[in-house]
């Protein structure tokens, strides 16, 4: 038997901010606040209704004292649904992600910051 990935934690100054950013960005909801944690994930099923398909990983978000100081040697990927890559991106940028250089060059991703400063990239035409 093999592990499932069930859950990303991610130290941060600002738990309920960096939360509320990345359930904009996922559509995920607050699923447990305590004590300088707070955990999201995606919006659970009614009970009457089966979840098909995988469910996608909690994210975690704990205080920490320190601030980031590197690259992220983790970071998110995340794919636009419903809009085209640059519409989303916009979107993004609007919720108060900023532009990222990690040192790409021509990719087809598109690099930015969350408002803590992790990196994460939104691919180009990635939808289901």
């Amino acid at each position: 038997m093999a592990s499932k990935f069930t859950e990303l934690a991610i130290d941060c100054a600002d738990p309920n901010g960096l939360a509320r950013f990345w359930c904009s960005v996922l559509d995920y909801d607050v699923q447990d606040e305590d004590d300088g944690i707070v955990t999201i994930g995606p919006p659970m099923a009614p009970e009457d209704k089966k979840h098909l398909g995988p469910v996608p990983p909690t994210l975690t978000f704990a205080h920490v004292p320190e601030g980031k100081t590197v690259k992220n040697r983790l970071h998110l990927d995340v794919s636009p649904t419903d809009r085209e890559q640059d519409e989303e991106v916009r979107r993004l940028l609007d919720l108060g992600a900023r532009h990222a250089d990690v040192g790409q060059g021509g990719e087809s991703w598109v690099v930015l910051a969350d408002p803590e400063g992790n990196e994460f990239c939104v691919l180009a035409d990635r939808r289901p």
